[in-house]
């Protein structure tokens, strides 16, 4: 004949169970858990997820301007300019007031243009030298695709866009500058960009009011590089050109901002 429990000994030991069940949730709660148990490992966030001595990218295109979490926006930027009309054109001198192109900005050995002709155009070429031979632009402004090669009739096919035009950033406060503010200004490889000469022509010295690339979806990029390069260079917006600005970076409210590579 088995043994029968009574209820009060199964009561007693319910109660029991229960009490070592309390304690142990107590040590566990009590415990280090540096020489002891590993904590468990956060969940990985965004700022975390490269891998150890990994460069992180904001995007496909590794030849873009680096971007320097700092500056935050371009709308929280556009919003730090100030409005003004256009000053005069009186007396300006494109190389008389921007210097003459191309200059080693940056003293590595390679003046400006072939500098941006080797970030921008892929299967590229080059001499002994810095000079770019051959490469192949694709066109983020949405012109025509361009198979470059240097000669005296061809090399024109690509040219280097001023994102913030030279004659805009005159009437817009470069006046003020130094020179060798305005020179850094118009070889800053922020402000610059290859594009085809049609592109190039079409745009002139216009500003977001007057013209965006064809290609609608480099637009936000386009003006998040023309705020960072007035913002960086103490230039202002007209009326136009802000209200242009912001309804471009409206449909893209998390555009970031670019930091110049020669403005501290």
């Amino acid at each position: 004949m088995g043994h029968r429990t009574t209820p009060r000994a199964s009561t007693l030991g319910g109660a029991m169970l229960a009490l070592a069940a309390l304690l142990a949730l107590a040590v566990s709660m009590l415990w280090p858990t540096d020489g002891g148990a590993t904590a468990p490992s956060p969940l990985p966030s965004a700022s975390s997820s490269a891998e150890p001595g990994s460069e992180a990218t904001t995007g496909a295109d590794a030849s873009a301007p680096s971007l320097d979490p700092a500056i935050g926006t371009a709308t929280d930027l556009l919003a730090t300019l100030a409005t003004k009309g256009r000053a005069p054109k009186t007396g300006y001198d494109r190389t008389g007031h921007f210097g003459r192109a191309w200059i080693d900005i940056d003293a590595n050995g390679c003046d400006t243009r072939n500098d941006i002709l080797a970030r921008d155009l892929t299967d590229i070429t080059r001499d002994d030298t810095c000079r770019v031979l051959t490469g192949h632009l694709d066109n983020v402004y949405g012109g025509i695709d361009v198979a470059f090669t240097r000669g005296q009739e061809t090399s024109t096919a690509v040219q280097i866009d001023h994102v913030v035009a030279l004659m805009n950033a005159w009437e817009t406060g470069a006046q003020q500058l130094s020179q060798a503010e305005r020179e850094a200004l118009a070889n800053d490889p922020l402000n610059l960009q290859a594009t085809d000469a049609s592109s190039n022509a079409r745009k002139q010295a216009g500003d977001a009011a007057t013209w965006l690339p064809p290609a609608k979806g480099y637009r936000c990029e386009y003006v998040a590089r023309q705020v960072s390069v007035k913002a960086a260079y103490g230039l202002w917006v007209t009326a136009a050109e802000r209200s242009a600005m912001e309804g471009v970076l409206v449909g893209c409210p998390g555009q970031p901002a670019y930091a110049s590579a020669l403005v501290p």
